[in-house]
C-alpha cells in the first residue's frame, strides 16, 4: 500500500446501510408525478398503493396466495407488529446475533415476557447453530444481519415441513437474495433497503398459515398500528393498499420507481447478481490485504449486501474498544472530507469497523474506486494511532 492519495472518487460515494443509495440514474424529476394534495384513500392514491404491492409481489416471487401489505414504521414497525399478534400462543425460538435480532429477542423476552421462549445466541460475525432450532416452535430469524454482515447461508437453512410460524425478517435480504417462500411464513422489508426507498414505510408478506394464526385472535391488547385483522378476520382492505395509517404518497412514489428500474434491469436475478458481484470485489480486495478482514469468517454466510470488516492489524487489535471506535470515525472522517465515501463506519452496537452496502443500487464501479482510498485512508490513520 501506498500514502499516495488514489487519483479517482467514486461517482456515486454513497454506501450508507439504510437508508441506502438511490437507483442509478436516479434524479428527483421521478418524483414529479407524486400524488401530491390529495387522499390516499381516493381511487389513485390506494391504485398506487396497491401497485407497490402488486410490483413488489412479482419482483420477489411471493406466492399468490399469500397476502402483502404496506405497514407503517420501516421493517421495525412490521416485525414489531407480527411478535405483538402473534408471540406467545406456542413456544418460541429466536436467533439473535446481531443489534436488530437481539432487539427482537429482548423484546419478547423483557417487554412481552413469553414464559415459553428460547434464545439462540452468536457473537458478531457469526450465526446461531441452526441446528438447535426446534421447528415445532414458532421461529424468529433475520435473513440477513445487517449490523454483522452475516446471513443464513441457504433457502435449504429452514425445513419445508415445520408446525410453527417462521417469522423472517428479510431487510436487508429482500431483492438481494433467495428467499424460500415455501418454508417461511411472515416476512418483512422496508423500501430504505436494496432498492434505495425512503424511509418510514415497511411491507408485511403472510402465508395462509400465519393468517390463520393472526385470526386465531392476539393474547395481548393491540395499538391501532399493529392491527391486521377486525372483527371479520383479517383486515384484507390492507392488503390491497388501504394502509393503517396515512403514507407518504411521495414515498410511494419513489418506491413505484425503484421497482420499475428493478425489473427493466432484469429482475430479482439481475439485483442478486449485481450485490454477488460487489461482494466479490471486496473479497478479491481483502484477499490481497493483512490489515482488514471480514467479519463473517465464513464464506457461506457472508452478506453480499451489508459487508461488514473488521480491522486485523496488531496496533489496532490492541486498543480497547473506546480507542478502536476513535480509530475507525477518524478513518471514515478522512474519506468523507476527500468526499471519497460516506457512512463507511459499522453499526453503533457492533464491534468498530468498516461497513459497505453492497445492495443492487450500488454500481460496481464505485466499489472498485472506494477500495483504493480504504488503503489510503488505513495508511493515514495508522501514521496517527499506531504505537511504534
Amino acid at each position: 500500500m501506498t500514502a499516495a492519495k488514489p487519483s479517482h472518487r467514486p461517482q456515486r460515494p454513497y454506501f450508507s446501510s439504510g437508508p441506502c443509495v438511490k437507483r442509478p440514474g436516479w434524479t428527483p424529476e421521478v418524483l414529479k408525478g407524486a400524488f401530491l394534495g390529495r387522499s390516499h384513500r381516493a381511487a389513485e392514491g390506494r391504485a398506487r398503493l396497491n401497485e407497490v404491492i402488486t410490483r413488489s409481489i412479482a419482483l420477489l416471487g411471493v406466492p399468490e396466495d399469500w397476502q402483502v401489505g404496506i405497514v407503517p414504521a420501516s421493517d421495525t414497525g412490521a416485525v414489531e407488529m407480527i411478535l405483538w399478534a402473534l408471540a406467545g400462543q406456542r413456544g418460541m425460538d429466536v436467533l439473535s446475533f446481531e443489534s436488530f435480532s437481539g432487539t427482537w429477542a429482548q423484546d419478547l423476552k423483557d417487554i412481552l415476557k413469553l414464559e415459553d421462549l428460547r434464545v439462540l445466541e452468536a457473537p458478531y460475525g457469526e450465526l446461531p447453530d441452526m441446528a438447535q432450532i426446534d421447528w415445532s416452535r414458532d421461529v424468529v430469524l433475520t435473513w440477513n444481519g445487517t449490523t454483522s454482515g452475516v446471513c443464513v447461508p441457504s433457502v435449504e437453512s429452514v425445513p419445508a415441513q415445520h408446525d410453527g410460524l417462521v417469522i423472517c425478517d428479510a431487510t436487508s435480504a429482500a431483492f438481494a437474495m433467495d428467499l424460500p417462500w415455501d418454508r417461511l411464513d411472515v416476512v418483512t422489508w422496508s423500501w430504505q433497503k436494496a432498492l434505495g426507498g425512503e424511509a418510514a414505510h415497511g411491507m408485511v408478506a403472510l402465508s395462509p398459515k400465519a393468517v390463520r394464526r393472526l385470526e386465531e385472535g392476539s393474547q395481548r391488547p393491540l395499538p391501532k398500528i399493529f392491527r391486521l385483522t377486525n372483527k371479520q378476520g383479517l383486515n384484507e382492505a390492507i392488503f390491497r393498499g388501504d394502509t393503517i395509517n396515512t403514507p407518504s404518497m411521495l414515498c410511494v412514489e419513489d418506491a413505484l420507481d425503484s421497482l420499475r428500474w428493478a425489473e427493466s434491469v432484469g429482475g430479482l436475478e439481475a439485483l442478486k447478481a449485481r450485490s454477488r458481484r460487489n461482494l466479490s470485489i471486496v473479497e478479491n480486495w481483502v484477499a490481497k490485504r493483512d490489515w482488514v478482514a471480514f467479519l463473517s469468517a465464513a464464506k457461506e454466510t457472508r452478506s453480499c449486501t451489508s459487508i461488514c470488516l473488521k480491522i486485523t492489524a496488531p496496533w489496532f487489535e490492541a486498543l480497547d474498544d473506546a480507542a478502536r471506535s476513535k480509530v475507525i470515525k477518524a478513518m471514515t472522517g478522512l474519506l468523507e472530507e476527500e468526499k471519497a465515501g460516506y457512512d463507511l463506519a459499522g453499526y453503533r452496537d457492533a464491534p468498530a469497523g468498516l461497513r459497505i452496502w453492497g445492495g443492487a443500487t450500488v454500481e460496481a464501479e464505485d466499489i472498485e474506486a472506494l477500495l483504493p482510498w480504504l488503503d489510503w485512508a488505513f495508511v493515514r490513520i495508522e501514521e496517527k494511532f499506531a504505537t511504534p
